[in-house]
């Protein structure tokens, strides 16, 4: 009996390989985004899912629908024909998606939409168009933004702001001023450049005069004869833009523009309004990012009227999100804050003022001046990422946090009075939360190593909600995937943790030698490890794991995630701690008996790519292969706010930028090193990589160079693909082969 069970054991294992073995390979077509099979390899989602109130919603092509909070049960609510019929009776085309929708009303059965340059409301209780505004005649608007408040909608056409038609800023065009969009290059958590006031009366705007900026020549060569299309690129040490805050008063039509001083040298962030409308805040910034204040302006006559709150730091201060009011109390608001270290809430109240300001000086070498009573709300070592929003009922704010895990994101429930937290939804994975208007409910969309996608219901006091989609993944069912784990090796200063993930090859064999390739970034606000599908693994990973190569990323010191002593240890010296973290992990992989120690490549981009270069140029004797995407190589050529905020100006820190300055390294070069720049990339503009090829050929080494013209930082759609079949091939035809 015991040997017939041998044989069935032996059976069902053989069974299971040959069952694998048989499964077909996949392709850069199936992994990368872009590629034809792309899409259909992703676990399933269920798209449109939203609230109106605290009625889920779910709109598709064809309809929208509602979703019982408590079954899961879905009752159609709106559909496209419907709507369409409305459209068709004020001469509009036909809509050919309702997923675009959203419900601005609690307790109106409308929802708004564009389409056709318009901004439209439709009735569905009625069954008509309810609203229909025209946005722009002869040119595309960009950058709309509807207030529901009171149903106008803010929006540009070039450089001029517009609210339903009526341009705010002077009709006159003004040679390099923007209005109406986000400055400051999408720093300090920058994403747009209208804000309107709670009830509708006032729209904040941001105008940048950009006239003194020096011009960067970009080229578009795909005319008849190759034109001129400059960007304005404030290099690091050069002359910035100047940006100043306007009111405009929807009912008078004037504008008047916050009385902050001479703009020269200084940013304004993190612009929100009082409930009451009376007051507007902006978190200003020095130039050299280390003094921050939180001012409120007077929003009708747009005078000073105090800093409210100021925060030092010897290396850096990074504002990133606004102040939010409590819904059931005017008088207190949240302040965000890394003063402990790590990115914590803090809430202020406006009713007791602190005469003098109240100054401190934290454990992480900064201090700050508190002119209002205030109470830290989150502490620990974890961040906040986000406020995902509130329940007035149980006085609690909803956020998403890495309490958990830095490799996760958790939803809790913190009561603001007690500092109580609740756990919302599964401890593991990573979680993306949308709440409904009370606060008592959420959407989750949850993903894990384990789990490919779950989508639940969930009430926001910890109990257990309906789930709508437990989705199974492709890619799993379809193919043979490489072993992936995940682990921590200590960083180059002997203490801290940091994590990795390594991949095997498919049909892995200990007995073999394997290449290996490491993928870096290594730089601020990028984390390339996380407990999600594949643990965050991209596609191209897999497909060389598939080609027989050992992949291995590590989280170095620099990257985000893990507290302000974490990301600041590289301030002023970009690149050293990293390089040092990595070559840990390089360390790690000679210790694996399956790696081929005379093989490893490295690859990255932007960041990574400066990383890459870097590391083939500083450790030429460990990397034998390297493909360098959009580089930074000169940090003297990279803009003035996010390079000076590591790095300094390149007049206050010359030994850092000549230290971080790849040109002078050129020589070093052994390996196989290729450069890919997209032609007009308006971040890492080619100005790095055309430099380095002329110091390489004055040194006598040889890189090679590949660009997508007319692609900017990023290639997407068929150029991505085509792209990573031209790394793939590179590290094919020189790292593969002895």
């Amino acid at each position: 009996m015991k040997r017939i069970f041998q044989l069935f054991v032996l059976y069902c294992m053989t069974t299971f390989a040959l069952s694998a073995q048989e499964k077909s390979p996949y392709t850069l077509e199936d992994v990368i985004p872009g590629g034809a099979n792309y899409f259909n390899l992703t676990p399933k989602n269920m798209p449109g899912l939203d609230w109106w109130g605290d009625v889920c919603v779910r709109a598709d092509v064809e309809g929208i629908k509602t979703v019982n909070v408590k079954s899961g049960e879905e009752t159609t609510l709106v559909t496209l024909e419907e709507v369409n019929d409305a459209l068709k009776s004020k001469g509009l085309k036909p809509l050919y998606s309702l997923m675009s929708v959203y419900f601005p009303w609690a307790e109106q059965k409308k929802i708004y939409f564009r389409h056709d340059r318009h901004s439209i409301v439709y009735d569905f209780g009625s069954k008509d168009i309810s609203l229909c505004t025209q946005l722009g005649k002869e040119k595309e608007p960009a950058n709309p933004d509807f207030c529901p408040a009171n149903s106008h909608t803010a929006y540009t056409i070039g450089n001029s702001l517009f609210v339903d038609g009526t341009q705010i800023n002077p009709n006159e065009t003004e040679e390099g001023v923007v209005y109406g969009q986000s400055v400051h290059r999408n720093e300090f958590g920058i994403m747009k450049g209208t804000f309107w006031s709670p009830k509708g009366t006032y729209l904040a705007f941001y105008r940048m005069d950009q006239s003194m900026v020096t011009d960067y020549p970009q080229v578009n060569t795909s005319t008849r004869i190759a034109t001129l299309e400059p960007d304005k690129y404030p290099m690091a040490g050069m002359t910035s833009h100047k940006v100043t805050v306007g009111i405009y008063n929807v009912k008078t039509a004037k504008t008047v523009y916050l009385k902050a001083g001479d703009p020269t040298d200084r940013y304004f962030t993190n612009i929100s309004w009082s409930p009451d409308e009376q007051s507007v805040y902006v978190i200003e910034l020095n130039r050299d990012q280390n003094h921050a204040q939180l001012v409120r302006y007077n929003a009708a006559s747009g005078e000073k009227e105090g800093v409210l709150y100021e925060e030092e730091h010897p290396k850096y201060v990074e504002p990133q999100h606004p102040i939010v009011f409590l819904p059931w109390d005017d008088t207190k608001f949240i302040y965000w804050s890394q003063r402990d270290g790590f990115h914590h809430l803090y809430l202020m109240d406006t009713k007791t003022i602190l005469s003098p300001a109240q100054q401190r000086r934290e454990g992480y070498d900064g201090s700050v001046s508190e002119s209002l009573k205030t109470t830290q709300l989150t502490q620990g070592e974890w961040l906040v990422q986000d406020i995902v929003g509130f329940n007035p009922d149980k006085k609690e704010v909803i956020i998403a946090s890495t309490e958990v895990s830095p490799l996760q994101t958790n939803i809790f429930a913190v009561n603001v009075k007690t500092g109580k937290r609740t756990p919302v939804g599964r401890t593991d994975g990573t979680h993306r939360a949308k709440l409904s208007a009370s606060g008592k409910y959420l959407i989750d969309n949850f993903t894990s190593f384990e789990v490919a996608r779950e989508i639940s219901i969930l009430p926001t006091n910890g109990k257990k909600g309906v789930t709508l989609l437990t989705a199974t993944d492709p890619m799993r069912e379809q193919f043979n995937l490489p072993e992936i784990s995940i682990g921590t090796i200590k960083a180059a200063d002997g203490t801290t943790d940091l994590y990795y993930r390594l991949i095997k090859p498919v049909n892995f064999d200990p007995n073999k030698k394997y290449p290996a390739i490491i993928y870096v970034y290594g730089g601020p606000h990028a984390q390339l490890i996380h407990n999600t599908r594949f643990y965050d693994a991209r596609g191209w990973d897999l497909y060389m794991a598939q080609e027989g190569y050992v992949m291995l990323t590590v989280d170095s010191r620099g990257s985000d995630n893990r507290g302000l002593q974490f990301e600041n240890c590289t301030f002023r010296h970009l690149g050293v701690e990293e390089m040092k973290d990595q070559v840990k992990g390089v360390e790690f992989l000679k210790s694996l008996s399956y790696v081929d120690d005379e093989r490893i490549g490295v690859h990255g981009w932007s960041f990574g790519g400066f990383m890459t270069t870097n590391l083939m140029l500083t450790y030429p004797d460990i990397f034998k292969v390297g493909v360098a995407g959009g580089p930074v190589i000169d940090w003297k050529f990279y803009e003035v706010m996010y390079g000076e905020r590591y790095m300094d100006t390149p007049q206050t820190n010359p030994e850092g930028y000549k230290g971080s300055d790849l040109k002078q390294k050129a020589g070093n070069l052994k390996g196989r090193l290729e450069i890919i720049i997209g032609g007009t990339d308006p971040t890492c503009v080619p100005q790095h990589s055309y430099t380095f090829l002329r110091a390489c050929i004055d040194a006598g080494t040889h890189p090679d160079f590949f660009v997508y013209p007319e692609d900017g930082h990023n290639m997407v759609g068929r150029d991505r693909v085509h792209l990573h079949e031209h790394i793939t091939r590179y590290f094919e035809d020189h790292l593969k082969k002895k």
